[in-house]
């Protein structure tokens, strides 16, 4: 009787085993929680600093590298633009050239014949010598004075004097500045422009008439203009092979004889600026 009736009286108070129970079941879930807890804690936690350190420096060490090539290849072009420049200032430092050469110019000697026969004259081929000093003031600046004589065979066409093919010829003295402005160690272009005067000689093979009857311009002396771009290759230090191409202007009878032709020329260079 005492036990069925002291059992009903102690039921809120718990057993031994279920209160060991109790405290195990908590302890396991208070570090079941701490584990989860210290775990979620370092997973959000930055990567370590020697790894930032590592990750630079390997990226530092690339560009050193980079920069490293990149200077080697600085200094490597500015040591061919050196060479480069020695080479240039070896072929063109000379001081003074002369020049010896052969030619080509088409031109007009003669308004032609008057009158009956009528008609204009058809330009004349001339084939020249050339020779010509050069002054040296600078690599690029020089100062040139040039001679030159042209050589060729006038077709006239119907006339009274039945001369139908005189030899004529014509002589030029002229001066000016030129300007090299593209120079290489092999070859070099400039630009020239000279003045001067040209003397004709176009009746020596005319048989005594005069310039209506054959449609030449008189004997007499012109203002010249030569327009010219010399392209030289270098040989040698101090021979040079030389081609010009030429405008060259002439004002015989108070009219224009517009001209063009070359010059093919042999160059010796010798001096020291």
């Amino acid at each position: 009787m005492w036990h069925a009736q002291f059992r009903p009286a102690l039921g809120g108070i718990p057993s031994p085993m279920s209160l060991l129970r109790s405290t195990t079941f908590s302890l396991v879930c208070i570090l079941s929680f701490s584990t989860l807890a210290f775990a979620a804690g370092q997973s959000s936690q930055p990567a370590p600093t020697t790894t930032d350190s590592s990750s630079s420096s390997a990226a530092q060490t690339g560009s050193n590298i980079s920069e490293q090539g990149l200077s080697v290849q600085a200094r490597l072009r500015a040591r061919r633009e050196q060479r480069r420049q020695a080479a240039i200032h070896a072929e063109y430092d000379h001081l003074y050239e002369v020049y010896l050469g052969m030619g080509f110019l088409r031109t007009v000697a003669g308004p032609g014949v008057t009158g009956d026969y009528g008609g204009g004259l058809q330009k004349v081929n001339f084939y020249a010598w050339n020779v010509g000093f050069t002054r040296d003031y600078s690599e690029r600046w020089a100062v040139t004075l040039d001679g030159r004589g042209y050589y060729g065979t006038q077709f006239l066409g119907p006339n009274p004097t039945n001369v139908v093919k005189p030899a004529i010829s014509q002589y030029a003295v002229l001066a000016g500045p030129s300007y090299r402005f593209w120079m290489h160690p092999r070859y070099s272009v400039s630009g020239r422009v000279m003045l001067g005067a040209v003397f004709n000689n176009y009746f020596a093979d005319a048989n005594g008439f005069t310039a209506p009857l054959l449609g030449l311009y008189p004997d007499s002396g012109a203002a010249v203009l030569d327009v010219s771009m010399p392209i030289d290759y270098n040989l040698t230090n101090n021979f040079v092979l030389r081609c010009t191409g030429d405008y060259f202007m002439s004002t015989f009878d108070s009219s224009i004889q517009n001209g063009l032709g070359f010059e093919g020329s042999m160059v010796y260079r010798w001096g020291k600026l």
